[in-house]
């Protein structure tokens, strides 16, 4: 029995450090595990190998500044992780181990009008048909991450209003999913996850303070503040897309007037082209034809970049974030946007805060929600439980709360070989 204070008790507090930093992480060699727990390299060694001994982690030769290290990671074969996207015309899905390698993906276009019952539906047989693909024992499954475009109650788990899928709104989509799929479900906006996808795999990587900008059908902001997200009391954090730029501009769906969203948002800018361009252009289509060099592309999104700018100033100033990642069709606009996205930071900002800023381009394109829902699991599941010695009794897994279900299953995946 473990005693706090005791030898054991801190034996066990530092495996459970290692354990973080590298379920965090991905992979680290055992000097930057040190770094990052601020444990001896002696500690961290003999903690390796009893980790390594129990199937807990992998060891890999790799080389860190021109000399030989080992890379530490979570075992592959330890459990798996799904993540679910759900966006205004698509749905993709994603299925990780606990190393961060991503086995299986595929996206299927999803009718934005259809009900959440057939969106549940589809979802529950692509991440079948992945698992399948991947052949992954089910009872490896750890949890699934679910990202969905619009607001969720931190306190019910339910989705709120939303223009993208209206049919959704009051659906509880945290529990519908884990009904259907039998493990833990963890659910977040798609604004979060886009900044969790960066964070872990993209363009975000090592910004402990960091705000993701999604525009699409709507306008969002994931905030990351001092390494985890943050979502508000309620859940709403970074709704970027309702800060007023004009009293007197056009009536935001939110009810007020001149949102950064009536600037921005898709549906408001492709109008300004279609007497030009036609009408069946969609945002990725005006970034490839900017970045070409048409004039009209290039004015409307060098627009967009100012409007976002000053939305950007603004968090600027309240939040003072080291580092902005703008994800999606806008990334790939490149300096196109990211230019006037700096020119009004620079203008409106308060000078120190600017100076420390960077605006970078999204690197993970549309896959930044699904990565992020993976990155989702891996950081709600836990540390003490990958260390457990053996398999919860049937009357702990009958019990049917999301931890019993978590332990449940990460202790039969975590079991020393």
């Amino acid at each position: 029995m473990e005693t706090p204070g005791s030898q054991s008790s801190l034996h066990r507090a530092n495996l459970e450090r290692v354990v973080r930093a590298v379920r965090m992480a991905g992979s680290l060699t055992q000097a930057e595990i040190a770094r990052t727990t601020g444990l001896s390299a002696a500690t961290v060694s003999n903690i390796v190998r009893e980790l390594k001994e129990s199937g807990t982690v992998q060891v890999t030769p790799t080389s860190a500044g021109g000399r030989r290290a080992r890379a530490v990671s979570l075992s592959g074969d330890a459990g798996a992780v799904v993540g679910v996207d759900f966006g205004h015309s698509h749905l993709r899905v994603a299925v990780g181990n606990l190393a961060h390698q991503v086995l299986a993906e595929e996206a299927e276009p999803i009718d934005v009008d259809a009900s959440a019952e057939e969106g549940f539906d589809r979802a529950e047989q692509l991440v079948h048909r992945l698992i399948a693909t991947t052949g992954i024992n089910r009872e490896k499954l750890i949890g699934v991450g679910l990202g969905v475009p619009g607001p969720i109650d931190v306190e019910t788990g339910e989705l709120g209003s939303t223009s993208i899928l209206p049919g959704w709104s009051g659906t509880h989509p945290r529990e519908e999913l884990r009904a259907r799929l039998g493990v833990p479900v963890h659910v977040d906006n798609d604004a979060n996850l886009g900044a969790l996808g960066e964070q872990v795999w993209g363009n975000g990587r090592g910004a402990r303070d960091l705000a993701y900008i999604k525009v699409a059908s709507g306008v969002g902001a994931g905030l990351v503040i001092n390494g985890h997200i943050y979502r508000g009391p309620g859940g709403t954090a970074g709704e970027i897309g309702h800060i007023t730029l004009d009293e007197s501009g056009p009536v935001c769906r939110c009810g007020n007037r001149g949102c950064l969203e009536t600037f921005t948002a898709a549906r408001y800018v492709l109008p300004l082209l279609h007497s030009s361009h036609g009408t069946d252009l969609t945002m990725a289509r005006v970034v490839q034809l900017a970045r070409e060099g048409d004039p009209g592309c290039r004015r409307v999104v060098g627009d967009l970049g100012r409007h976002i700018g000053s939305g950007v100033a603004n968090l600027c100033n309240l939040l003072n974030p080291s580092r902005v990642v703008i994800g999606g069709d806008l990334a790939e606009a490149g300096d196109v946007v990211l230019g006037p996205v700096r020119d009004s930071v620079a203008r409106y900002a308060i000078p120190s805060a600017a100076r420390q800023l960077t605006v970078v381009p999204g690197t993970l394109g549309g896959r930044a929600e699904v990565l992020g829902a993976l990155a989702l699991v891996l950081s709600e599941m836990g540390d003490a439980t990958l260390l457990e010695p053996s398999v919860p009794s049937p009357a702990g897994r009958a019990a049917g709360t999301v931890d019993g279900e978590r332990r449940a299953r990460v202790g039969a995946v975590a079991a020393p070989a």
